[in-house]
């Protein structure tokens, strides 16, 4: 299965973030997007967040009232499997190439959604780093931008560097 962009998300800050049909992504991010808290999220190591639909769906289908962008990730993809995602791995994302440098710990703001939504992304095994956990990849991943480029809706993603 091919995997692709089917949302660029961007904001001033915090969460829901909204979507853009392309936006430049650089070293430090997506072009127009804030960090409401950037001294947690942001910087080169954290420079985007990647999250797949499918685990927003899950999320949904456990009754919480999400979206795309809800979460604040700034690539909603397709066709990922979330579970399979490591710290580490290179992408090719249109012309762009990122990095997946640390899962995302959820944090307050998302709680919005539901006062569980924290628990059910995040639990003792994720922390440990343990991709068994049911849980794996639900809050997404951050990832650091090695190549920047021009990125848009239905761009393809491609792997280039597994990791074990």
């Amino acid at each position: 299965m091919s995997s692709s962009i089917i949302q660029l998300n961007v904001s001033r800050g915090g969460v829901p973030k909204y979507p853009v049909p392309e936006a430049n992504l650089t070293p430090l991010g997506l072009a127009n997007d804030d960090h409401g808290h950037p001294e947690i999220h942001g910087g080169p190591a954290k420079a985007v967040l990647l999250i797949t639909s499918e685990g927003i769906e899950e999320l949904k289908a456990q009754g919480f009232p999400l979206f795309y962008g809800a979460l604040g990730e700034n690539l909603t993809t397709r066709g990922l499997d979330r579970r399979f995602l490591r710290a580490g791995q290179r992408y090719r994302v249109g012309d762009a190439i990122i990095q997946l440098t640390t899962l995302r710990e959820p944090c307050s703001s998302i709680e919005i959604y539901g006062s569980g939504i924290g628990r059910a992304v995040y639990d003792k095994q994720v922390w440990a780093g343990d991709p068994a956990s049911p849980r794996w990849g639900l809050g997404g991943f951050y990832a650091s931008v090695h190549r920047p480029a021009t990125v848009r809706t239905g761009d393809p993603i491609v792997l280039l560097d597994e990791v074990a």
